[in-house]
């Protein structure tokens, strides 16, 4: 396991400091502000750990409420909703500085049989046919080098590898608003499934608007021709994977409207097993 993936799985370790009451670490994101999935992330990890282990975790929702401050903890306040006889329900609400920055519904079901079908694998080459995020980026000389670094620092934990050119890469003439990349830990993880679902939802904050930039010619922060934050997140994990094994990530914007854009994605195992079904609206916004 390499040195970042052990940074990012202590910064989500959280420390108990009550019953149903938990605090984390922050850091900065490639913007000055705390990262949303590190939020999100965290958030599920202390509604997890409230929960049996035999109730893995099958959904949440979740709104980015005011903007993090890297630079102080995180608590995290756990409401027990529900303990049902097949399903668990717990409400999180992050805290900073004595307000609300995030809130966070979670969902966790004992396995059950049932009905069983899935919308098909999208075609996508082999990931280990693709440029790693540091032989992309390296290769841009349109971005700042601060900027390459930033980025590259904060994916370190992460082997990310965008299927075509990401906004920041190629912009200034609408695209599809389709995106592919293909992820997984820089490390193998342990059997908890807990940790692999919290692996996936911190992932899946890095990539999910690019197709609203995309269909608008965009290149995204990187280039500072749009600003914009995550709104509210939604998951629904349909299938055990592991976030230390090959995963695509399936995007695309069915809409933009009023400063806001909405993503939708699904994430296959590399055998093409439908995992996480993924929707977020996001401010984007072009600078006056």
């Amino acid at each position: 396991m390499n040195q970042a993936l052990q940074g990012l799985l202590d910064l989500l370790d959280l420390e108990q400091i009550e019953e149903d009451i938990f605090r984390g670490q922050s850091r900065s994101a490639v913007v000055p502000r705390v990262f949303g999935g590190q939020v999100a992330a965290q958030a599920l990890v202390a509604a997890g750990r409230t929960v049996p282990a035999d109730r893995p975790a099958h959904s949440l929702h979740a709104y980015f409420l005011r903007m993090g401050d890297p630079g102080a903890p995180i608590v995290y306040n756990v409401d027990r909703m529900r303990d049902g006889r097949s399903f668990t329900t717990r409400r999180v609400v992050a805290v900073q500085h004595g307000k609300p920055i995030f809130a966070l519904s979670a969902s966790f079901q004992v396995h059950e049989e049932g009905m069983d079908h899935q919308t098909p694998m999208p075609p996508a080459p082999d990931p280990e046919t693709l440029p790693t995020s540091e032989a992309r980026l390296r290769g841009y000389d349109h971005l700042d080098a601060d900027v390459v670094e930033r980025f590259l620092e904060a994916r370190r934990a992460v082997d990310l590898r965008y299927v075509d050119e990401p906004p920041y890469g190629r912009f200034g003439e609408p695209r599809e608003p389709h995106s592919q990349v293909w992820f997984r830990t820089n490390g193998k993880l342990a059997d908890d499934p807990l940790l692999h679902v919290v692996l996936a939802t911190y992932v899946s904050d890095m990539t999910l608007l690019d197709s609203v930039l995309l269909a608008h010619g965009r290149g995204g922060w990187a280039v500072g021709d749009v600003v914009g934050a995550s709104l509210d997140h939604a998951m629904w994990f349909h299938r055990p994977f592991r976030a230390d094994e090959w995963l695509l990530y399936d995007q695309e914007s069915p809409s933009a409207h009023g400063g806001r854009g909405l993503g939708q994605a699904r994430i296959y195992t590399q055998d093409g097993q439908l995992a996480v079904s993924v929707i977020q609206e996001g401010v984007v916004r072009i600078p006056r």
